[in-house]
């Protein structure tokens, strides 16, 4: 007897199959067949109904399976830590440009640091790229190669800007009970988050609606500077509010990749991703999400 898998004619390639990919598998598994590009075999993937087909985006000769193969791509590999640009990304549209059949969608999961520090002003996706970051400007290297392969093909591509994302095993408690400091109320940055859950419905949702060579701000309702994020957390657990200090002595005492969230300051407008997407947001806000990791801990 065939499995339900077997009888779904539309083919899913999963590039990238991280924590947020896999929270939206059970879903992505009732509309699609489902493949996933992996270094090495997962028994939990096929536990879960997925084909995985062995490669590496860092080594192209492994991809040639991938021609062909799907109607859609799920594209969340980031790219190299070191280096410009996105060879990884680049790679992989070779791949997939090199048979007769191009994917009809593609949806990519990108970042909000490709905005670079827009000092606490209200952020839609019609703002320019300004990532000062390497790590920022690689990704929007990364978008520039999707736009640009999108508009010469018949592939729609979306790409979804993720600002912080948090579940209830991806809170940074360590931080808070180490006592790293935060930034005093004068020099604080505004952040942007939003849920695990919450970005995995919204590539469930964006392989069905996402709009072609179109932006999408994937960011709850909250709008706080981080020092607030963190005292509420320090409320929520019981554990000591974060000390506060200035920027020059924050410098001192916190690693490089700390220090680049605190120089960047958004706030991130997610109009598009409800009219276009219509997401609805499982966790509006951080204390919904907060509310949420009490009950489950």
């Amino acid at each position: 007897m065939k499995n339900a898998s077997s009888r779904l004619p539309r083919r899913l390639l999963i590039v990238g199959c991280g924590d947020v990919v896999r929270r939206a598998l059970p879903a992505l598994t009732r509309r699609w067949r489902i493949y996933a590009l992996v270094r090495a075999f997962d028994p939990s993937l096929r536990l879960m109904g997925v084909t995985q087909i062995r490669g590496d985006l860092d080594q192209p000769a492994t991809l040639r399976r991938l021609t062909g193969l799907a109607h859609a791509v799920l594209h969340s590999a980031p790219p190299p830590g070191n280096g410009q640009g996105d060879p990884r990304t680049q790679r992989l549209l070779a791949a997939l440009t090199s048979g007769a059949s191009l994917p009809r969608r593609l949806i990519y999961i990108s970042t909000t640091g490709v905005y670079g520090d827009c000092a606490g002003a209200a952020v839609p996706e019609t703002r320019p790229p300004a990532a000062a970051t390497a790590r920022g400007q690689r990704r929007v290297a990364a978008e520039r190669l999707l736009r640009q392969w999108g508009c010469r093909g018949a592939t729609r591509v979306s790409i979804l800007r993720a600002p912080g994302i948090y579940a209830t095993d991806r809170l940074p408690l360590e931080r808070i009970r180490r006592g790293d400091p935060v930034l005093v109320a004068a020099e604080d940055v505004y952040t942007n988050h939003i849920h695990a859950e919450d970005l995995a419905n919204a590539c469930v949702v964006a392989l069905e609606r996402g709009g072609a060579n179109r932006a999408y701000n994937i960011s709850d309702d909250s709008d706080l500077p981080m020092g607030a994020w963190f005292d509420r957390l320090a409320d929520a657990f019981d554990l000591p509010r974060p000390p506060r200090a200035t920027r020059a002595e924050v410098k001192t005492r916190l690693s490089p990749m700390l220090l680049s969230f605190m120089g960047e300051s958004r706030r991130l407008e997610n109009a598009r991703m409800k009219r276009e997407l219509k997401l609805r947001l499982h966790y509006p806000t951080v204390d919904a999400g907060i509310a949420a990791a009490l009950h489950q801990i």
